[in-house]
């Protein structure tokens, strides 16, 4: 079987990497890191301009319908660059979401806006330390109406639309929101990494939408999705961490020799390359899965999320060791890799909650009949 991608999906790739390293240095991100500014929103109407933001949507709703493989691919280029950019949230996590559960008229409604880049979307799922589990949300749906609080929601501050998870009278809904409305008020939230801003959710009897078939059923769906597109991003980070590492490791001097030279460095790189390429082949199969619906979806999906957890926050860690003092710095870039492996490391759920989904799908699917 060939995971490889296509000649075209390839060429995708090297265009997307082209722009990304024109248009968004480290110097881009730092800018959002350092300011009040939600997110670069020129690099994002240009994104949104070239046809990313509308990859996977059919054309049938305004999308240049590429795929998930060619979504697959812009997100790793996206990782290695650390746009600050709604990318994920729109459209890994709210388009999806309506893909999958809206009716045609939410469908008809949405995903056009959210193809072209009109509309910010976002998932609000967790509600603080208080939520241990879907079985306890405060935030309720009645009478076509959404009250509670959520907190952290990526991208919060800017979303114009919120797929919100929500217990409703018969069980987990998905509720989709007008953030634009009445009921609705937020106020920012810190994270370790502010180029990815965060918000607050505070709904009041907001008016919202029911996005049909089973909620739970949906969500777990969106949440397997968007672990494959987050596992490559994290692949991207984890690479560009590993190529500043080996750069400076040959750059810089101590005793006469480049540092690279020394035993603990190499052993250091090669378990950073190791880890990567583990992370890069749970992608791969990911992506197939993904773009096929396959049965082996959910497996995949809890594989490649824990690898590219652990890869990513492995290079970012050791970029620093690498670098020296001088990695700890705020001139240095090495933070910037090391606040977004942490950050991308929680946004769908812990390593240890993806670990146990991981060992009850291969239980499941090794079950003696």
């Amino acid at each position: 079987m060939n995971f490889d991608f296509s000649d075209e999906l390839k060429l995708l790739r090297s265009e997307a990497q082209a722009f990304l390293s024109e248009r968004c240095p480290p110097s881009t991100v730092r800018r959002v890191l350092e300011s009040t500014e939600p997110y670069d929103v020129a690099l994002w109407k240009d994104m949104a301009a070239m046809g990313w933001t509308g990859a996977a949507v059919p054309e049938a709703y305004g999308g240049a319908g590429l795929g998930h493989l060619a979504l697959c691919v812009l997100a790793e280029q996206l990782g290695a660059a650390l746009a600050p950019v709604p990318f994920s949230s729109s459209i890994y996590l709210a388009a999806e979401a309506i893909a999958i559960g809206g009716s045609p008229a939410q469908k008809e409604a949405w995903l056009p806006k959210l193809a072209s880049g009109e509309v910010i979307g976002t998932l609000a799922l967790a509600e603080g330390p208080g939520m241990a589990s879907l079985r306890r949300l405060r935030a309720t749906v009645r009478g076509g109406q959404l009250t509670g609080e959520k907190m952290p929601v990526p991208d919060g501050e800017i979303a114009d639309l919120a797929i919100v998870v929500a217990q409703g009278d018969r069980g987990i809904v998905l509720a989709l929101v007008d953030l634009r409305g009445k009921g609705v008020s937020r106020k920012p939230a810190e994270t370790i990494d502010p180029s990815r801003k965060h918000a607050q959710f505070v709904f009041e009897g907001a008016p919202c939408e029911i996005l049909s078939g089973d909620g739970e059923a949906v969500l777990r769906d969106v949440e397997n999705r968007a672990a494959i597109l987050f596992a490559f991003e994290q692949i991207g980070g984890a690479q560009r961490a590993l190529d500043m590492a080996r750069d400076y490791a040959l750059e810089r001097y101590a005793f006469g020799r480049p540092i690279g030279s020394f035993q603990a460095i190499k052993h250091k790189l090669a378990d950073v390359y190791v880890a990567t390429e583990l992370a890069r082949s749970n992608a791969y199969y990911g992506a197939w899965a993904l773009s096929k619906n396959a049965p082996e979806l959910a497996v995949a999906a809890a594989a490649a999320r824990v690898s590219a957890n652990e890869a990513f926050y492995h290079a970012a860690k050791e970029n620093i060791q690498v670098h020296g003092g001088m990695g700890f710095t705020w001139a240095f870039d090495c933070h910037l890799y090391y606040r977004r492996a942490k950050l991308l490391a929680l946004t769908l759920g812990s390593t240890r909650v993806w670990k146990e989904r991981l060992v009850s799908q291969l239980e499941t699917a090794n079950a003696p009949i």
